[in-house]
Order: structure tokens, then C-alpha cells, then sequence
């Protein structure tokens, strides 16, 4: 750019040019084209008199034209007026400069003034423009802020998914997954009841004992009690202990229950939706008094237990229907969790695969590999029993695999249950009669438990007793 003009030509008869209304006797009072400009205009001459400044620089900068005008720009930084001057560097390197600046008014702007030189080289004046960049500069620290809170977000989540899967097959790739780690993870560090939701065997007692082991509690004792395998004539015993005599076959000594044997660590109540109405309303007083009654006894004892609850049931549904205690459930349902079904964690489902194939390898002594065919297929089964379903199938595929290779008919997950029995003996060989019955009433039983989410009713459905369908259904889940 030629910043060069006629030397010949007066600086106030130039300005009287550009100005549209010139005030009398040549001083300049306001200029439509100058002033419509949204950026700050600051004008000198060539020895940084100041001769014009528009109302976008008055607000950019909070200076009146009184305080600057006929004013040098050499005694304005001297009186602090402003705190340094484009215009006298610009004049000092005899050209363009440009710098940032903070004003009174809090606002920040961008000057760039620009010294106009005659032919001879001498400076005949120099316009400054103000441009205000306060919102960027803002939007720039918002931005920084968020990127560095986002940076130590992600490096929490990664401390927290490590810590998780060295607690084995605990796989936190997919972005679903991580946030729920993020969650356990903060709330691990306060006292606050959380509650787990989600569907059988996605993990609920491995985030359990996740939040406990990353507790102030972590050295006290994790205690897992399973509402739903608690015969109901012993539950209210088996929780809150007995004193000496207190019913037949009772220990002469009495015995702590298990919120006694938790104290001053956590309790992981898993079930919970299995407990009767009249164990709820107990169970709600221990947690608002913080003390237990044990059967037979009058005098209350302090208990410190941190409270993890968990079931794979609409608790929310069960209120309504008056199945579960509303102030219950308001009470457990501080902090829920819900952890998403492994068909959904789609990014952990095969390298969850890997580490628990690598860990029976190294159990059996194999070197057992997925195809990729076997690959598709665990990526694209829908796993309604999720990672415990996902531990048998690939046991399975283990033992039933004939070379190091697992192909897709070693996993036996592309035909569903069938109720049907066999309908044609082997060609060759004896029929293991044993073991086809053992089959049935292992996929009758899941089938049970699957369709009630409760160990009596599934039993019941099957006129099998509680105790043993439960045996037997920890035996057919291995």
C-alpha cells in the first residue's frame, strides 16, 4: 500500500475533505463517513496531535473526545491517559503497526495505525483503527477454559477406566460405557446411596465393588447381600443379626447380621426389588437412623454403612404398583447409574471377547484365536444375557473348538433356545442321556428366571423349591 501524499497538500484542508460536515472555522465536530464506522477511528498528525476520534473509539475505549482531542498522544501516555500509543510507534518505525490493547472499560481491541507520508518521506499523519475484540478474546478463554477442563476430564476417565480394568473382563472403550465410569468414579469419593440399574449381568456388583474400592471406605469391608436368595423367614436375622434365644435353633451367643459385619464400610444390597414390603420398611429405618434392631433385642445399635443398591427391575413401575416403598426408593435413588447392555457398548464387545478368551487361555494352558467369521458374529448378537451370557458362550466355544482357530459354529449363539427335544438319535456312538437332561433343565431354568426376575417366582413356575433352583441355577451359569 502507497501511503504517500502530495506534500503540497494541508492535513486540515485533507480532513476538511473527508469530513462531511466540518465544524466552523475548520475544527472537525462530526463525520457521517467516520462516524458510521463500527470500528474506533483515532486520527493524528505527523507530530501525534491528536484531530479526530469517532463515538465507536469513545466506546471502545471509555476516553471522551474532550480528554484527547488537540491532545499529543506522547502526553496522554504520560498522565496514563492511555497506557501506550500505536501512533508513536508507528511515527517512531515509520510504518504500520499493530498491537492489542486493554481498555478502562474492560473491552480489548486490535489498533492498527497506519502513518501517511508525503513525498518526501515526511509523516503527514496517522490514522489508528480500533477494531473490538473482547467477544473473541472472551470466546477464546471460554474455549481454552472448556478444552482444559475437557483435557482433565479425559485424563480422569482414563485414570478411571484403567483402575476398572484391572479388576479383569471390565473392557470401557465405548463412550456409553466410559461415561457411567466417569460417574461411578466421582461419586466413589462422597458418601452419597447409589443406585445401580440395568439388565442381568452387565456388571452391576463389578461397579459396586469399583465405587467401594475407590472409596474412603475402601479399606473396610465390601459386603454383597443377594435380596433375592434370602429365604424370607431368615432375611430379617440374616441382615440385621439376632440376639441369644431369640427363635428356635438360634446361636446361644446371638449373631451379627451383615449390615453389623459392614460397619464402617459398604453394603452392596443387589436385588433389591426382591425384598418384601415389611423388610423395605426396616430396611428404610436403618438407613435414616443409621442403627439396627437385631431380632430379639430392644436396644438399637449405631451402625456407618455406605449403601449400594442394584436391580435389573423398574423401580420406578414398582412404586406405582405398590410393589416397593416410595420413600424408599427415594432414598436409594440419590445417585442411580444406569449401565448400558453390552449390545449397546458395540466398540467393547470384541475386545471384551479377547480378554476373556486370553484369560481361559492362560486357565486351560490354550492359544486359542477368533476367526473373523466368529468375530461378525459376536459383534452382531444382541447378548440378552450380556457379559455373563458373553463368558459362557465363549467357555463354551473353548472346550467345543477343535483347532486354535474358534469358528462361528464353535459359539453356538446363531440358533435360539429351543424347548425342543432331539428328535433323532446319533448315527454312532452312545447317547449321553445325562447330559441332554442336564441341558433341558439348565435352559428351563435360565428360561424361568429370565421371564420372573425373582428366584421364588421362577422356582414356583417350575415346583421347584427356592433353595434348589437357586443351586442349580448358579450351577447351569457357570
Amino acid at each position: 500500500m502507497n501511503n504517500t501524499i502530495d506534500s503540497r497538500i494541508d492535513v486540515k484542508k485533507l480532513l476538511n475533505c473527508i469530513m462531511l460536515t466540518p465544524e466552523p472555522g475548520g475544527l472537525v465536530k462530526y463525520c457521517q463517513v467516520l462516524e458510521a464506522s463500527f470500528d474506533g477511528i483515532f486520527i493524528t498528525d505527523g507530530k501525534a496531535n491528536t484531530l479526530f476520534v469517532n463515538r465507536s473509539y469513545e466506546n471502545i475505549t471509555g476516553l471522551s473526545r474532550a480528554e484527547v482531542l488537540n491532545k499529543n498522544m506522547g502526553d496522554l501516555v504520560s498522565d496514563h491517559i492511555v497506557d501506550r500509543s500505536g501512533t508513536l510507534l508507528a511515527l517512531k518505525n515509520n510504518g504500520v503497526v499493530t498491537l492489542e490493547q486493554k481498555f478502562r472499560t474492560g473491552k480489548r481491541a486490535i489498533i492498527t495505525s497506519t502513518p501517511i507520508f508525503d513525498t518526501d518521506n515526511n509523516a503527514l499523519m496517522v490514522v489508528t483503527n480500533v477494531r473490538d475484540i473482547t467477544e473473541l478474546h472472551d470466546l477464546k478463554e471460554r474455549l481454552n477454559e472448556e478444552a482444559e477442563v475437557s483435557q482433565k476430564n479425559l485424563l480422569e476417565i482414563e485414570h478411571i477406566r484403567k483402575q476398572f480394568i484391572g479388576m479383569g473382563n471390565t473392557i470401557a472403550i465405548d463412550p456409553g460405557m466410559l461415561d457411567k465410569l466417569f460417574m461411578a468414579g466421582r461419586v466413589a469419593r462422597m458418601n452419597t446411596a447409589v443406585l445401580l440399574l440395568g439388565e442381568t449381568g452387565v456388571g452391576k456388583e463389578k461397579l459396586a465393588s469399583y465405587i467401594h474400592q475407590n472409596s474412603s471406605r475402601a479399606a473396610e469391608r465390601f459386603i454383597k447381600v443377594n435380596c433375592g436368595s434370602i429365604v424370607e423367614q431368615l432375611a430379617e436375622s440374616e441382615l440385621f443379626g439376632y440376639e441369644s434365644g431369640a427363635f428356635t435353633g438360634a446361636n446361644t451367643k446371638g449373631k451379627p447380621g451383615l449390615f453389623e459385619v459392614a460397619d464402617k464400610g459398604t453394603l452392596f444390597l443387589d436385588e433389591i426389588g426382591e425384598l418384601s414390603m415389611d423388610l423395605q420398611t426396616k430396611l428404610l429405618r436403618v438407613i435414616q437412623e443409621q442403627e439396627i434392631l437385631r431380632v430379639g433385642s430392644t436396644t438399637p445399635r449405631k451402625i456407618d454403612v455406605r449403601i449400594i443398591a442394584a436391580t435389573n427391575q423398574n423401580l420406578e413401575d414398582m412404586v406405582a404398583q405398590d410393589r416397593f416403598r416410595r420413600d424408599l426408593y427415594y432414598r436409594l435413588n440419590v445417585f442411580p447409574i444406569t449401565i448400558p447392555p453390552l449390545r449397546e457398548r458395540l466398540r467393547d464387545i470384541i475386545p471384551l471377547s479377547h480378554e476373556i478368551l486370553q484369560e481361559y487361555n492362560k486357565q486351560f494352558g490354550l492359544e486359542k484365536e477368533f476367526t473373523q467369521d466368529a468375530e461378525y458374529e459376536l459383534q452382531h448378537y444382541q447378548w440378552p444375557g450380556n457379559i455373563r451370557e458373553l463368558r459362557n458362550v465363549i467357555e463354551r466355544a473353548l472346550i467345543m473348538s477343535t483347532g486354535n482357530e474358534i469358528f462361528p459354529q464353535d459359539l453356538a449363539i446363531h440358533k435360539p433356545l429351543s424347548r425342543d427335544l432331539p428328535i433323532d438319535l446319533p448315527q454312532n456312538g452312545p447317547v449321553n442321556i445325562k447330559g441332554i437332561l442336564d441341558d433341558i433343565e439348565g435352559r428351563y431354568i435360565q428360561m424361568a428366571y429370565k421371564k420372573h426376575k425373582n428366584i421364588r417366582r421362577a422356582a414356583a413356575s417350575l415346583s421347584m423349591n427356592p433353595a434348589t433352583f437357586l443351586r442349580r441355577l448358579k450351577k447351569h451359569q457357570k
